[in-house]
């Protein structure tokens, strides 16, 4: 009776480890890479998107298989939810795993590494498009076990709306998500590469008209396409769609119309024919970049318990100057006339500093949507003409 208990007992333990194993992969989702004995040294904890998404979780992912390959573990964790707690979960989970660098791609992950980095005083974080505070935004704090990387998102939204201008476009649109900072910076920097693009070509004042909008949300809906067909049929020949799903609306809405789109974050010409560039950011550049500071160079100092902004000079942002699997092809065959060698000349204003973009003007409303006025006054504009939506 004794070995039928203990044997009882036992199928009932193997059980409930066998379920509590299955519940954990419920809650992480799906990982990859290859583990030690120790865990998994590297760990990237995505957003509320999937690590192929084409944005933020792809391009920081592939910056970690980049650096990491096979010579350090590395895994990439979903959280259950997509919210602080979650995310703090999922960071728990992946430290709890052997995590010693915990890679997080974008701001949604400010609060929940403003509590890790306390909690984990010796594990090391970056932190992509954020710096780390309070849920109240009350306090701001970045501790030495974090780096804090920002873009320069201005210069790449400028290096787009130069590059369609000179393309011989002069009707525009721009559809940004929710009008936060990095949103705003992309869409500033593109009406100024218009402006100047318009300068250089000897255009009329009011030459160039931009319809300018934020959706108010990232996702991929049939109002934005809507909105996006609207634009279309007003006669906008390329619309920068800057605002993740929502791209997903604008080049569904440029396929009917039969235009073009300006993708956003990373190289989206693979999801549409319509994406004639993308102003990205260097994402998978950044995370290898600090990730050399930890493991190579021994220079942690020069990234940790700071923010340090990723621009031109540093390659941290720019247009596509490659195609992905083929050396040969020409990742400017989807322009009429700007090629490689103009891409640049203009690139180059950036980094000597001859081009100096502003990134943030002032905005009455405290959702920080310009009105067109503030647009142009703050943005000193005279060949492009904004009408907002």
């Amino acid at each position: 009776m004794r070995k039928i208990l203990s044997t009882a007992l036992v199928l009932v333990m193997t059980c409930s480890l066998l379920a509590g194993c299955g519940k954990k992969d419920a809650e992480t989702g799906a990982g990859t890479g290859s583990g030690g004995s120790n865990g998994f040294e590297i760990a990237l904890i995505t957003d509320k998107g999937n690590i192929d998404d084409k944005s933020f979780n792809q391009g920081s992912w592939e910056g970690v298989e980049e650096f990491a390959g096979k010579k350090y573990s590395h895994k990439y964790y979903k959280p259950e939810e997509a919210s602080d707690a979650g995310y703090l979960a999922a960071i728990d989970l992946a430290i709890a795993g052997g995590a010693k660098v915990v890679v997080t791609p974008g701001f949604l992950f400010e609060v929940a590494v403003f509590e890790a980095q306390t909690k984990y005083p010796d594990v090391k974080f970056i932190l992509l498009d954020g710096a780390p505070h309070t849920a109240d935004y009350a306090t701001f704090e970045t501790k030495s076990n974090v780096a804090s990387v920002l873009y320069a998102e201005e210069e790449s939204g400028y290096l787009a709306g130069y590059a369609a201008v000179k393309d011989g476009m002069t009707k525009l649109g721009f559809m940004g998500g929710m009008a936060v900072p990095a949103v705003r910076a992309f869409g500033y920097g593109y009406l100024q590469g218009a402006e100047n693009a318009a300068k250089e070509l000897g255009l009329a004042d009011g030459a160039v008209s931009v319809t300018y909008h934020y959706t108010g949300d990232f996702l991929d809906t049939d109002t934005n396409k809507n909105m996006a067909k609207s634009i279309y049929q007003e006669g906008a020949q390329v619309i920068f769609a800057c605002g993740g799903s929502v791209g997903k609306s604008v080049m569904s809405a440029a396929t009917e119309a039969n235009t073009k789109v300006i993708g956003v974050d990373v190289d989206q010409r693979y999801d549409s024919d319509t994406v004639m560039t993308s102003a990205t950011k260097g994402l998978g550049a950044s995370v290898v970049a600090v990730l050399k500071s930890i493991y190579d160079s021994n220079s942690w100092d020069t990234y940790g318990g700071k923010t340090t902004y990723f621009n031109a000079v540093n390659d941290g942002v720019g247009l596509p100057t490659a195609v992905i699997g083929d050396d040969k092809a020409d990742a400017f065959d989807r322009f009429n006339t700007f090629k490689k060698a103009d891409y640049e000349a203009v690139f180059k204003t950036l980094v000597d500093g001859t081009v100096d973009p502003i990134r943030e003007i002032t905005v009455e409303d405290a959702n920080g949507i310009a009105t067109a006025k503030e647009l142009t006054d703050g943005l000193s504009l005279t060949k492009v003409v904004v009408t907002t939506r």
